[in-house]
């Protein structure tokens, strides 16, 4: 069974899909950062494409980055100040060949993620 990655950003301050949301992946080699490409979701929180598909993924750690703040910005919710949330990373490594799929819950004021399915 061959692995890939996939995401779902869901806006849970406003009950709905965070569409327009850019996201950056990276993969980690020791102290470097790869950057690998930028995908952004679409109406329904998720990228057009697998963010890793099949024949290019590869065992090993790897980080996303969801540009928070610039989504926030974009749908109206302006910061007075420093943004208390921004780049969110999230790293995690794939050690089998499966379907790994890492969803985001964003709000202005926190997020959370979890390994789904």
């Amino acid at each position: 069974m061959p692995g890939y990655l996939t995401t779902h950003v869901l806006d849970t301050a406003r009950g709905c899909p965070a569409a327009g949301l850019t996201i950056d992946l990276f993969r980690i080699e020791g102290d470097n950062q790869v950057h690998l490409k930028s995908l952004v979701t679409n109406e329904d929180g998720r990228t057009d494409e697998q963010i890793l598909p099949s024949d290019e993924f590869a065992l090993g750690e790897y980080q996303l980055v969801f540009h928070a703040g610039a989504y926030l910005d974009a749908i109206g919710h302006k910061a007075q100040g420093p943004r208390f949330l921004d780049l969110i990373p999230i790293r995690f490594g794939m050690a089998e060949p499966l379907h790994y799929h890492v969803p985001l819950l964003l709000s202005p004021y926190g997020y959370s993620t979890y390994r789904g399915s």
